[in-house]
């Protein structure tokens, strides 16, 4: 996909692609030519300054943590340099839907593990040697986790919003429930070059999955009623482009999701949390009907010392970013204190 239209509180920084080559996946697969697009908030030729990941959720692109990024924010680019890297599968890196040699349905499944391998490569073609934090909220949190796992000591601390360690049959319930949605609806989907119609996976995944009743009454009342919000949300998510191939793809990899599968650690996934030494905090809503805030506890009490945040509000998975704005300020200087630490 082409980048979407600039959204207001997004920071507009160059947008960047580094050709990586062959690259192999952990189903024995291989993607012909791995491109990986990232940004960078600051100068990626300073190399004073320690260095944050940013990962992005599902559906979702570089932007994503813009909420944190910026002066006097946690990832402030006079005291960081942040590169924020577009997951596998979004559209913007290798994905079903940009791919010359390997089209549509064509393109080899993932995981989120061969979404951090494609991450370190990237930081291997930048000559970044070390992380100061990987950060990420959703399937950028699950990523975090996975890098705290896979490539143990590159990073001193992570950050890890709403995620889970091992995918729970909850989310991969509303996982389905929204491809089940996007197929019934576009049935030539895998073909591509139709427009798409997201109307009932709006409601799948941006009400049931990525809010609560509470905050959802409060959106609806905003837009005049529910049939209106729902008619305004699908028209904004329509125009961000997104290919529901490549939303799938990722769907899956967030099913397939546990840390114990990493190897070395036999699909016990306690055992491979309890490897992290990197200094991590998890961040969890009082309520999340996408990934359980149950699965983020349990995480965090496998994983040596790490700190576990609650946030106080009620917009539900959507807490952790800039779409509750009390939320996204609370996060701002409890993780700006946190990477502070030594």
């Amino acid at each position: 996909m082409s980048h979407p239209p600039l959204q207001p509180g997004w920071i507009d920084a160059p947008h960047r692609h580094a050709a990586l080559g062959r690259f192999a996946l952990e189903s024995g697969e291989s993607i012909d030519d791995l491109r990986v697009s990232y940004v960078v908030h600051g100068d990626p030729d300073d190399r004073s300054k320690p260095v944050i990941l940013g990962l992005c959720a599902i559906g979702s692109t570089h932007h994503r943590l813009d909420f944190l990024i910026g002066a006097g924010r946690a990832f402030d680019p006079s005291r960081f340099t942040i590169v924020v890297v577009d997951a596998l599968g979004n559209g913007l890196s290798s994905s079903p839907s940009n791919s010359a040699t390997q089209p549509r349905s064509r393109f080899p499944r993932f995981t989120i593990g061969d979404m951090v391998s494609s991450q370190k490569r990237l930081l291997e073609h930048l000559r970044i040697d070390a992380l100061h934090t990987v950060a990420g909220a959703s399937m950028g949190g699950m990523q975090a986790l996975q890098w705290g796992v896979q490539f143990a000591g590159f990073m001193s601390h992570i950050v890890a919003l709403v995620p889970m360690a091992k995918t729970a049959p909850w989310a991969q319930a509303m996982n389905h429930a929204g491809r089940l949605a996007l197929a019934n609806a576009n049935p030539e989907m895998a073909r591509g070059g139709a427009a798409t119609d997201w109307s009932a996976w709006i409601g799948v995944m941006h009400v049931f999955a990525n809010r609560t009743p509470q905050r959802f009454a409060s959106d609806a009342a905003q837009a005049g009623s529910v049939d209106a919000w729902l008619k305004q949300r699908t028209q904004w998510w329509s125009a961000q482009q997104y290919d529901p191939l490549d939303w799938t793809y990722q769907s899956w990899a967030y099913d397939a999701h546990d840390v114990g599968h990493t190897p070395g650690f036999g699909g016990d996934t306690a055992r491979a949390l309890a490897s992290i030494t990197a200094r991590t905090m998890i961040g969890v809503p009082r309520l999340d009907l996408y990934n359980p805030v149950e699965d983020g506890e349990w995480a965090a009490r496998q994983i040596p010392g790490s700190t576990l945040l609650r946030l106080p509000y009620d917009s539900g998975h959507m807490a952790a970013s800039e779409a509750d704005p009390a939320a996204a300020q609370f996060l701002n200087v409890e993780i700006g204190r946190f990477i502070g630490e030594a």
